[in-house]
């Protein structure tokens, strides 16, 4: 027998495509700790962390708007499913983290569409999933974006929080009265 047939079967791997965009990117240096476009193997019981601190987060932003630690990324598999799927959790008590439209407040967590936009402040994280087999590992690989990823995207812009904090859609709403016939109900 050859070494070929001994080999273990080659699995693929689910690989999360981060696209990162921050307008003052250029400037800043924010994303210098980052590795673009090189993709990174890590264990999947790891909980990945991003944030400010180096001694605690995997990726790191050189930023002292952005939390100690801003959100983090977890592994599970569904118990109907053969795939894996990751779970996002704010982890930062002064910034809520949007995730498409949906706003999670200190920790909150949420499970990760295949393809959604995640932001605080002015980051934007266009988060694309790619499934694999391998319930070992994981790869992450980052992308940096020249233009603002809404625009890019076509992606829905936040509507405003009033100072209250809630919002409600009803409230946007035209509200005055309007004529209607009774075939119309």
């Amino acid at each position: 027998m050859s070494s070929f047939e001994d080999a273990d079967t080659e699995e693929t791997v689910t690989c999360l495509q981060i696209t990162v965009y921050h307008p003052g990117q250029l400037q800043s240096g924010i994303f210098q700790s980052i590795r673009f476009y090189n993709r990174e193997k890590l264990c999947s019981s790891e909980v990945v962390k991003f944030g400010r601190n180096s001694n605690i987060c995997h990726y790191t932003f050189q930023d002292k708007q952005v939390s100690r630690v801003q959100f983090s990324l977890q592994l599970f598999k569904k118990f109907d499913s053969s795939v894996l799927s990751f779970e996002i959790k704010n982890m930062s008590k002064k910034t809520s983290l949007l995730v498409d439209n949906k706003e999670l407040g200190y920790l909150n967590k949420t499970d990760l569409p295949y393809k959604c936009m995640v932001r605080f402040g002015e980051y934007q994280f266009l988060m694309e999933k790619e499934d694999g087999e391998s319930l070992e590992i994981f790869e992450t690989q980052f992308i940096l974006s020249p233009r603002s990823l809404l625009q890019e995207n076509n992606w829905p812009l936040q509507k405003p929080i009033p100072e209250d904090g809630s919002y409600s859609s009803c409230c946007t709403q035209n509200t005055s009265p309007t004529e209607m016939d009774e075939n119309e109900l």
